[in-house]
């Protein structure tokens, strides 16, 4: 009897033992996407200074402005990883950096405030949601079994890398020739991965007729027929969070979360430049610090993706918070005109730890809610984002009342302690039991 010609709309078909599995293209394309999307998030820092000293805005105005895009930032972010189950991952991530490049293009003809919280705020907003940590976790768990964390680890570690190729750049050409060039370099960044996502960036194995990375062929199971139309993504995102309302652990993470946001991008990421500016470092210095923190955090959210793989999440996350509010509670006293060696200390151990939290939080979520894991880490990295807005915020406001940021530091410090301790009294989940079969009459 003949064997009958392999047929490659198989899973699995089409990869053979040395060649490169089409989940780690998918990965590389991934990150270069979240490269292009991380622009922004280098850009308020350095651009405050340049705007207050055109328009004559408040810090509060323009720290409104990062705070409605970091709202949005989070609250897109489940609805995004409904959409990407919905329509693709592909259509999502391109849709999200066209809005990106839109908003960012659209800066350089503002002149009134309502208009930087029309760009900076709601379209870009709106993109770098679709673009958020989620999408990095919905890569991981469709194309990935084996190395999940790692996977989640590089994937976040392309937004660090996003800050550290513009964070530079942006800080030189927002002093010379301007914040505007600054914008287009932003936009331009974006618009460039578009072609690469479109060509490159497949919606799940099964459209590269592979099985997910590490997936035992043995196990895999037949898809269940749909019944009746498709949920809707915003009701698929709505129905995962009241699923995981109900457990315990939700909140642990949603709290802990929220806190990690308020101290990365909220605080440290809108403000460090302004407050080092406060204190005689030239602008273009202080960013040069924060692209010291992008290349360290690449080594510990690559680093910490690793551990996740193979040590208890909860622990590692209570050790990064602890951490973390070591470092916030001394940088009131590290900060002045020159760079001092204590600072150096201060940034790289604040690199290595500045988003190392994601691939532990984004393990608890798929261990904890299984096929829910991916659009529940959504809602808990709202909960980051939502942190990030009121830090971004406050820290402002804190600035204007006090003429300095001595406060907001310290109340960060006391946050992360709260966080490590409920990141460490999170509970595992039970494992499931089958149920006892009927006995036989």
């Amino acid at each position: 009897m003949s064997t009958p010609p392999k047929d490659r709309s198989q899973p699995g078909a089409a990869v053979g033992r040395r060649q490169l599995h089409p989940a780690w293209i998918v990965a590389a394309v991934a990150f270069l996407a979240l490269v292009g999307a991380a622009g922004f998030r280098a850009a308020p820092g350095a651009l405050m200074v340049p705007l207050q000293q055109e328009f004559g805005w408040s810090l509060t105005v323009l720290s409104a402005a990062v705070s409605i895009n970091l709202v949005l930032f989070g609250l897109t972010a489940p609805f995004a990883a409904a959409l990407m189950e919905r329509f693709g991952i592909r259509g999502v991530t391109a849709t999200a950096l066209v809005l990106i490049g839109l908003g960012s293009a659209l800066t350089v003809f503002v002149n009134q405030s309502w208009q930087i919280l029309l760009t900076w705020g709601v379209l870009i907003g709106l993109g770098t949601g679709s673009m958020a940590l989620v999408f990095a976790a919905t890569i991981a768990n469709t194309w990935f079994v084996k190395s999940r964390g790692l996977v989640i680890g590089i994937l976040t570690a392309g937004s660090a890398a996003g800050q550290l190729v513009f964070l530079p750049f942006i800080a030189m050409l927002a002093q010379d020739p301007g914040w505007r060039q600054a914008s287009l370099l932003i936009a331009a960044g974006a618009l460039a991965v578009v072609p690469l996502v479109l060509k490159f960036l497949k919606n799940s194995p099964a459209d590269a007729g592979v099985l997910p990375y590490g997936q035992d062929p043995a196990a895999v199971q037949e898809p269940a027929p749909q019944d009746g139309p498709r949920v809707n993504a915003a009701v698929r995102a709505l129905q995962a969070l009241r699923r995981a309302s109900r457990v315990r652990t939700f909140w642990a993470l949603v709290a802990g979360f929220a806190i990690c946001g308020a101290t990365t991008n909220g605080l440290i990421g809108t403000h460090f430049i302004p407050s080092a500016h406060d204190h005689g470092m030239p602008e273009t210095t202080a960013a040069g610090l924060l692209a010291v923190v992008g290349i360290f955090d690449i080594v510990g959210t690559i680093a910490s993706g690793w551990l996740t793989d193979r040590f208890n999440p909860r622990v590692l996350l209570a050790v990064y918070y602890q951490f973390r509010g070591i470092g916030l509670l001394v940088l009131p006293l590290l900060l002045n005109a020159e760079i001092q060696p204590s600072m150096i200390v201060f940034v790289v151990i604040y690199g290595l730890d500045w988003v190392a939290t994601v691939p532990p939080t984004a393990a608890i979520c798929r261990e904890t809610f299984g096929a829910d894991g991916s659009v529940v880490f959504g809602w808990v990295f709202a909960a980051h984002q939502l942190g990030a807005a009121a830090a971004a915020l406050g820290a402002g406001a804190i600035r204007e009342a006090t003429g300095q940021y001595t406060y907001a530091w310290l109340g960060a410090a006391a946050m992360c302690t709260v966080a490590a301790v409920i990141s460490a009294t999170i509970r595992k989940p039970a494992p499931s039991r089958e149920p006892e079969p009927a006995p036989t009459p």
